[in-house]
């Protein structure tokens, strides 16, 4: 069964700089492209009100990011880990919210549990 367990997050100061992992259990993790996602604080998790961050093939091959973020953040994937990444450099104020990492297309059912980012003076 696959599962997506979610690590990495904390408090920042604006500048800062995080390294989310997303590690996934079972099989044909290199089967699918995979996404980042966040949840700002006070939006329920679902619809219009989840964000897309970022999202890379399933070879790793082709990368694509929210304007919000492109510059600042990179997305990178080691198949033969069953891991997905997240390096967050220049955190803003606006970054913060539970990142949650999903299929390209997600899967209701494969939501985890998210990791908190929190970026503040």
């Amino acid at each position: 069964q696959v599962q997506f367990v979610e690590s990495g997050g904390g408090w920042v100061q604006p500048g800062g700089s995080l390294k989310l992992s997303c590690t996934a259990s079972g099989s044909r993790f290199d089967f699918f492209a995979m996404g980042w996602y966040r949840q700002a604080p006070g939006n329920q998790r679902g619809g219009n009100q989840r964000e897309m961050v970022a999202t890379i093939s399933s070879s790793g091959a082709w990368t694509n990011y929210a304007i919000s973020v492109k510059g600042r953040f990179t997305i990178s994937r080691d198949n033969t880990n069953n891991t997905m990444f997240l390096q967050m450099n220049s955190l803003k104020p606006e970054d913060t919210g539970v990142y949650y990492c999903n299929r390209n297309l997600p899967v209701d059912a494969l939501w985890g549990q998210g990791t908190q980012v929190a970026v503040s003076p």
